[in-house]
C-alpha cells in the first residue's frame, strides 16, 4: 500500500512539529549538498526554526556573503540599503551628542564663553556650584570616614598598649629579678604615645583645611 498524501497545514502539538521539522530540515539540507556536487552548483539555503534557531548550508565552492552580492547583482536588490541608512542616521545622533557633550565639558573648565548669553551663563553658574557642593560633601565625607579609622587604631592601640602593661606588671609581681629599666622605659614609651596621639584636629592648626564651621555635621575631632 502506498502512503497517503499528508495535508499540508500547521501542526498543532508542538512534539510532532518538532519532529517533523528535524526530519524535513535535514532532508532539505542533503537535497542542498547533492545538488551542489551532482550540478557543480551554488547553494545557499538558511533555515529558522520557530524558536529562532538557525540552521545554514553554503556549498564549498563560495561564501554567503558571495550569494547575497551575486543575488544583489543580478536581481537589482540592494539588500544593505535600508540597514546602511539606518546606521548613518544613528551616526548623526551620536555625533550630535558628542558634539554637545564637548561643548558642555568646554564651557565648565571656562572655555568658548563668549558664545553664552546672559541667561546661559547663570544656568552654568548655577550648574558649578550645585556640583561643587556634592564634591564638597563627599570629600568632607572621607574626611569624617578617615578620621573615624584612626580613632579606632588609636583605641585599638591603647588597649594593646594597656594589655601589655597588665601584662608586664603581672610578671614584675611574680618574678623577683624583672628588668626595672625595661619596665620604666615601657611606662615613658605608653606616656609618649598617649601625649601624640590624643589631639583635636582644629581648622586653626590646619592651613589647608577650610573653617571649622564648613564641617557641619562631620564632628572631625580626634580625642
Amino acid at each position: 500500500m502506498g502512503r497517503g498524501k499528508i495535508e499540508i497545514k500547521r501542526i498543532e502539538n508542538l512534539t510532532n512539529r518538532q519532529v517533523t521539522y528535524s526530519k524535513r530540515r535535514t532532508g532539505i539540507v542533503k537535497k542542498a549538498r547533492e545538488l551542489t556536487v551532482l550540478c557543480d552548483a551554488e547553494v545557499s539555503l538558511i533555515v529558522f526554526s520557530s524558536t529562532g534557531k538557525l540552521s545554514e548550508f553554503v556549498s564549498p565552492s563560495t561564501t554567503m556573503k558571495k550569494v547575497f552580492d551575486q543575488y544583489q547583482q543580478i536581481s537589482g536588490t540592494n539588500l544593505w540599503s535600508s540597514h546602511y541608512e539606518r546606521m548613518q542616521e544613528n551616526l548623526n545622533k551620536l555625533k550630535e551628542i558628542n558634539y554637545r557633550l564637548r561643548r558642555e565639558i568646554s564651557y565648565r573648565v571656562g572655555q568658548y564663553l563668549d558664545d553664552l548669553n546672559l541667561e546661559e551663563l547663570r544656568r552654568l553658574e548655577h550648574d558649578l556650584e550645585s556640583s561643587l557642593r556634592v564634591i564638597r560633601d563627599r570629600k568632607y565625607h572621607m574626611i569624617a570616614t578617615q578620621t573615624e579609622t584612626y580613632r579606632k587604631k588609636l583605641r585599638n592601640l591603647q588597649e594593646t598598649h594597656s594589655n601589655l602593661l597588665r601584662e608586664f606588671e603581672t610578671r614584675r609581681a611574680e618574678d623577683p629579678y624583672y628588668n626595672e629599666a625595661e619596665y620604666e622605659s615601657l611606662v615613658r614609651m605608653g606616656n609618649i604615645g598617649a601625649d601624640i596621639y590624643s589631639f583635636r584636629l582644629q581648622a586653626g592648626h590646619a592651613p589647608n583645611l577650610p573653617d571649622a564651621g564648613d564641617f557641619g555635621q562631620y564632628n572631625l575631632r580626634l580625642a
